[in-house]
Formats: C-alpha cells, structure tokens, sequence
C-alpha cells in the first residue's frame, strides 16, 4: 500500500504538471495559427483592396458612360438614320458592359443586379422609343425620344444604382 501511495505522490504531480504544459504549448500554437492568419489575411487585402476599388471605379464609368445624357451625346452623329443610331447605341451598351462584367466578383450581388437592372432599363428604353421611330426618323428624333422616356421615369435606374454603388464603397472603405 505504501508503494501505492508513493507511487501517488509522484504520478498526481506529475500529471499537473504535464497537463498544465500542455495547456501552454496548445494556447501558444492557437495564437500563432491566429497570427498567421492574421498576416494571409492583411496580405490578401494588401492585394484584394486596389483591385477592389478599381472595380468600383470602373463600374462607376460603366455607368457614367451609358447614362442616356452622356451616351446619346458621344455617339450621335448627325444624319444618321434612326435605325443604325438604334442598333450602335446597344452595341455599345454590350460592349461596355462586356468589358466590366468581371468587375462583378468584387461587388455584392445586391449592387450587381442593380447595375444590370439599370443596363436592362436603359436598352429597354432604347427599344421602346425606336419602336416609336418612323421610316424616316433620324437619330435626333431617336435621341430626343430616348431623353423624353427617361426624364419621365419615377425612378432613374442609373441613379439609383450608382447611389447604391457609393455606398457599398462607403461601407467597405
């Protein structure tokens, strides 16, 4: 029974201590899996964050550049047919927006659809005046027709997503 508890005496104690080292060594190794996680993610934001801004940026542009004010202006040239003004205002709203579609993996879903919804909106718009277009028409009449449909909307969709746009950079930045 003696050896027993001498036997105790050493085993209890020493069970403490490896317990507690273990305890040590576990929490030492939890911080510096922390701290590395830590440093891949400032890394990773070191990289993301400018690409993330560019994206921002030119989706802004995207919207500048097809708002009506500013795309009907760029592209009409005088005396050109309605129906040729019709098929390059839509050329050049795909294009642009071919060219950002990327820029999609850097933004929210919510923010996204509503810049396709404003470009949707917009070649819509675009459709529906032409289809009130004569023979005729020139792509003033187009361009006239075009302003009128989108000064008369409630709510302007580009507005409303670049607005939303500006405020998703807010929140991130």
């Amino acid at each position: 029974m003696d050896v027993l508890i001498e036997f105790g005496k050493i085993l209890i104690p020493a069970s403490i201590v490896l317990y507690l080292a273990y305890l040590l060594v576990r929490m030492f190794i939890e911080k510096e899996i922390e701290l590395k996680k830590l440093e891949v993610r400032s890394r990773s934001i070191e990289t993301l964050l400018p690409n993330r801004l560019q994206a921002y940026e030119r989706m802004t542009l995207f919207l500048e550049r097809i708002s009506p004010q500013n795309l009907l202006v760029r592209l009409n040239a005088s005396g050109m047919p309605a129906r040729e003004f019709h098929q390059l205002l839509l050329a050049e709203i795909r294009n642009e927006y071919n060219h950002n579609a990327s820029q999609q993996v850097y933004m929210s879903e919510e923010v996204w659809n509503l810049l396709k919804g404003a470009k949707e909106d917009l070649i819509v718009t675009i459709n529906d005046a032409s289809s009130e277009m004569g023979p005729e028409s020139s792509s003033l009449d187009l361009s006239k027709k075009i302003f009128e449909k989108s000064v008369n909307k409630p709510v302007d969709p580009m507005a409303h997503a670049l607005t939303e746009l500006k405020k998703e950079i807010q929140r991130i930045f």
